[in-house]
């Protein structure tokens, strides 16, 4: 690109047509929340967890917390110094160079349209559930999915503001309710602390590891406000405070929820991981049996809103993308009067439904389609962190900042992930389990093949890269210096 077609496609503030700084802090950061659908891990994934770590469910969920924010340093590295649509994607070209810059995006690409196909599931349970309670009656799964994506389609091509402010009123209203449970729980029963659980009784190293890896995928998605580089306000404050805490308030949230859970469950007929609705039973023996109810709502909206969030950020990385040649041209277009990437939004909406459609149409259900396409998404996303990782500390050497504590940080990071992903390959899961994992492997292999070729067609991708990568350093440099 020439200077001037950088300047003419950036747009003014580098808002590449996107609407500028419109996002308030808060907003941003409902965006990182919603791509966690927080109530989703209380309601669905705390009882899968249990099924494999037991009584140690609460120390999975705090491990891979912990995990988890040693890969929001290394984010933060870059989210601190540059901002732009691109995400996850630019930073790990900062770092390690376009052609991992390009698999990394691809890869972060397929995590959020699994994420958001994963969890059309989760809404369409849920929305059954309430309607069950309602009127004895369901409608088939599809419905739901197919609505689920065409309400967020809506909504993601009509307004970045509007999608951000549904996501914030919708995903903290059903976490105040998670939150005010949990509170009432923990206060019922005073100082009375479940020994079973503090004492880990029971629980094996090895069920202890296995558990850590699906506890992982409750924080996936967490880096989601990254994708609103251009639209958040002081996006190199707001984003990395967005960063660290959505994955530090939800940690919390998701240790306390697990341990309230597992407590909830001692004497009960119907163990934790047999129950279709454990919050219901946390509710009933605190003897706020409503709350059950308003639950079930909340979660319905929380998977909903994830939906939403995924197409946002997703949609933003593939029109990122299509400004570099790696797509066609027209995804890297805005509306001209919604100021949205309207053709990556319709793109991604039409991806997430028919990877979760498809397979519902096709007898699958709700769980099992939850747990399958979010394997391969959870996959995509350690293969991304792993990459983020290794990038930060090569982009803090070249600019002579690079410290022990980054090194050490970043290892870390590194061998709590690479367990993660280990896990997902030996012991060897029950299939179809088994080769899901292969399966993530061979789509980001296959994006990483798509490069390679376009690259011999075009050598102008690599150097669409870099001018945009340089152009978003320029930008910021002011702002740095300045803060020095």
């Amino acid at each position: 690109m020439s200077e001037q077609r950088v300047a003419k496609q950036t747009g003014e503030g580098g808002s590449y047509g996107l609407r500028a700084h419109a996002l308030t802090p808060l907003e941003t950061l409902a965006q990182s929340v919603a791509n966690i659908a927080p109530t989703g891990t209380p309601t669905l994934v705390v009882p899968l967890v249990f099924a494999l770590s037991g009584a140690g469910t609460w120390l999975a969920y705090l491990i891979s917390v912990v995990g988890i924010l040693f890969v929001a340093l290394a984010i933060n590295v870059f989210a601190k110094r540059s901002a732009s649509p691109g995400a996850l994607y630019t930073y790990a070209a900062e770092g390690l160079g376009p052609a991992w810059g390009v698999i990394t995006g691809w890869a972060l690409f397929i995590a959020y349209v699994g994420t958001g196909a994963a969890v059309t599931t989760g809404f369409s349970n849920y929305a059954n559930v309430i309607l069950t309670d309602l009127g004895g009656h369901k409608l088939p799964s599809a419905v739901f999915i197919a609505a689920a994506v065409a309400i967020s389609w809506v909504v993601a091509h009509r307004d970045i503001k509007l999608s951000a402010r549904l996501i914030l009123f919708l995903e903290f209203a059903s976490v105040a309710l998670i939150v005010l449970l949990v509170g009432v729980s923990l206060v019922r029963h005073g100082l009375t602390l479940d020994r079973s659980q503090l004492t880990l009784e029971g629980v094996s190293l090895s069920n202890l590891r296995t558990g850590l890896v699906l506890a992982t995928f409750s924080y996936v998605g967490f880096e989601g406000a990254t994708a609103l580089g251009s639209e958040a306000r002081d996006p190199l404050r707001s984003i990395p405070r967005a960063v660290i805490l959505s994955s530090v308030l939800l940690g919390v949230l998701f240790v306390l929820s697990s341990y309230v859970e597992v407590q909830a469950f001692h004497g009960e007929a119907v163990t934790l991981d047999k129950s279709s609705a454990p919050l219901h039973v946390v509710a009933d023996k605190v003897g706020l049996s409503f709350l059950g109810h308003l639950i079930d709502v909340g979660a319905a909206v929380s998977f909903f809103s994830c939906v939403l969030a995924s197409i946002n950020a997703g949609a933003r990385i593939l029109f990122f993308m299509s400004r570099h040649g790696l797509f066609h041209g027209a995804l890297s277009q805005t509306h001209e009067r919604h100021a949205t990437p309207h053709l990556a939004v319709a793109v991604t909406a039409v991806l997430t439904v028919a990877t979760s459609g498809i397979l519902s149409l096709r007898g699958a259900g709700d769980f099992d389609i939850y747990g399958w396409v979010g394997t391969v998404a959870t996959i995509a996303f350690i293969l991304v962190y792993l990459a983020i990782l290794v990038a930060a500390p090569l982009y803090l050497r070249r600019r002579k900042e690079l410290t022990g504590w980054h090194l050490v940080s970043a290892a870390v990071g590194i061998l709590f992930l690479v367990n993660g992903l280990a896990g997902n390959f030996y012991p060897a899961p029950d299939p179809p389990l088994n080769w899901l994992a292969y399966l993530a492997v061979g789509l980001v292999v296959a994006g990483a093949a798509w490069y390679l070729l376009l690259r011999r067609l075009s050598s102008r991708i690599a150097t669409n890269i870099a001018e945009d990568l340089a152009s978003i350093k320029q930008r910021f440099q002011a702002e740095l210096e300045e803060g020095e």
